[in-house]
């Protein structure tokens, strides 16, 4: 009995190593480059990492993390603002949220999300 389970945690520990990386650093639709635009049509890039890092060459430059949630990619930036890149009628749209404001009302501006990477 007690080799059985040796052998069932051995089998749920090399389950749990196995696939939890892969969870949690899956390659995703949305790693890789991204081209938008800024609340006053100004393009620049947005660059989502595979290892969940996520980064902008807007301004001065802006850096923050990133994971996939269903069909959108929630950024998390180090300013407290939040972009969603979301896939919708088989396009991609890019959403951004102030610091503080709920995900689920009107962004505070919006544009065409294009993947160039």
């Amino acid at each position: 009995m007690q080799t059985a389970r040796k052998i069932a945690s051995a089998a749920v520990a090399a389950l749990f190593v196995t696939v939890m990386p892969l969870n949690s650093f899956a390659a995703s639709e949305f790693a890789g480059e991204w081209k938008v635009q800024d609340s006053a049509g100004k393009p620049f890039e947005i660059t989502l990492s595979k290892d969940g890092g996520a980064k902008a060459t807007r301004g001065e430059g802006m850096s923050g993390t990133w994971k996939q949630e269903g069909n959108s990619a929630v950024i998390t930036w180090s300013t407290g603002w939040v972009t969603k890149i979301r896939s919708e009628d088989g396009r991609y749209r890019k959403a951004a949220y102030k610091k503080g404001q709920s995900l689920e009302g009107q962004p505070a501006n919006s544009s065409d999300a294009e993947k160039i990477k």
